[in-house]
């Protein structure tokens, strides 16, 4: 459950990383709450797996800090470790065993007696919904089943934060919203979860709050309401019968608010087919990405921040 009273479980302050040439963390700030779904948005290139790689201590910043359950990243790797859990853009199983052979391996592996383990897997199997498929070779399993054995995987021993990498890539519309079922259930139990996706959708769902990531920076970050309404507000349209835009007209979304918009487009005595339009993420993510996540400092010109596109929308 999120706690905006304690102290962030995650805190990164001016994080930097190249490789080679390439500047992918670009002096990146952000913090997480404890019991928070955080979700970090940006296109391919702008530095998301990065990021989750150097928090899970799996890659070490070149400058700045980063602290996870307050532990530094760089200084005691093994201490951040054993408070997180970690499942990327690929499910991490073993198609030769069972579900639960799959689970049983990995509570053995952390320390359970043969019991305990045996146990936590009946539970863990209950919870994401495999109990059926426990006795089943994972190499049968659907693509969104493996994603939830991995989840469970992950769950093995309970962790204080869950990093989750674009985890339904590659999933169909139904797969894909089971999980979404799974990850709102950990984090109403408590855990917090990190989430990198390309689903704006997804984050929509999901995420207490976003952060949208472009040239290695945050650029952006709020809740989803707050986001879209930097990018403008309702407004319902006009349109001709071959949807080419006619007249725009804004409203406070309210039933009196759209009354008078319509009241507007009637005086106008133009025709044609009325819509209501609402920001979405897709608008903030068009707004304030570039194509290739790079940043347009790094195509040579001034960063462009926040502000100066959202001037540019108005």
């Amino acid at each position: 459950m999120l706690d905006r009273t304690a102290p962030p479980v995650i805190v990164v302050d001016d994080l930097r990383k190249a490789f080679g040439r390439q500047q992918v963390l670009d002096g990146l700030d952000f913090t997480v709450a404890r019991g928070e779904v955080f979700a970090l948005l940006g296109p391919n290139g702008a530095g998301k797996t990065t990021t989750i790689n150097v928090l899970t201590t799996l890659v070490r910043p070149d400058a700045g800090t980063a602290t996870v359950a307050g532990v530094d990243v760089a200084r005691d790797p093994d201490q951040v470790k054993r408070r997180i859990s970690l499942t990327g853009q690929s499910a991490a199983v073993d198609d030769a065993l069972t579900g639960i052979e799959n689970l049983v391996m990995l509570g053995r592996l952390s320390g359970l007696t043969r019991r305990g383990a045996r146990a936590r897997a009946a539970e863990l199997l209950d919870r994401f919904g495999l109990t059926d498929a426990a006795a089943r070779r994972v190499g049968t399993y659907s693509g969104g089943m493996r994603r939830r054995l991995d989840l469970a995987l992950s769950f093995v021993v309970a962790p204080a934060i869950l990093f989750l990498d674009e985890p339904t890539t590659g999933l169909d519309t139904r797969s894909r919203r089971e999980l979404w079922d799974v990850i709102r259930s950990l984090a109403d139990a408590g855990t917090t979860v990190f989430l990198t996706t390309q689903y704006l959708e997804e984050a929509d769902q999901l995420a207490d709050r976003i952060a949208v990531l472009d040239g290695g920076r945050v650029v952006a970050s709020g809740t989803a309401p707050q986001l879209k309404a930097r990018v403008g507000g309702d407004a319902v349209e006009l349109h001709d019968v071959h949807g080419t835009l006619l007249r725009e007209v804004p409203t406070d979304g309210s039933v009196s608010g759209l009354r008078r918009a319509l009241d507007v487009l009637d005086e106008s005595g133009a025709e044609g087919v009325v819509t209501l339009r609402r920001p979405s993420l897709d608008d903030v993510f068009l707004a304030l990405t570039s194509p290739d996540g790079q940043g347009s400092a790094h195509r040579g010109s001034r960063r462009r921040e926040p502000a100066d596109t959202l001037k540019e929308l108005a």
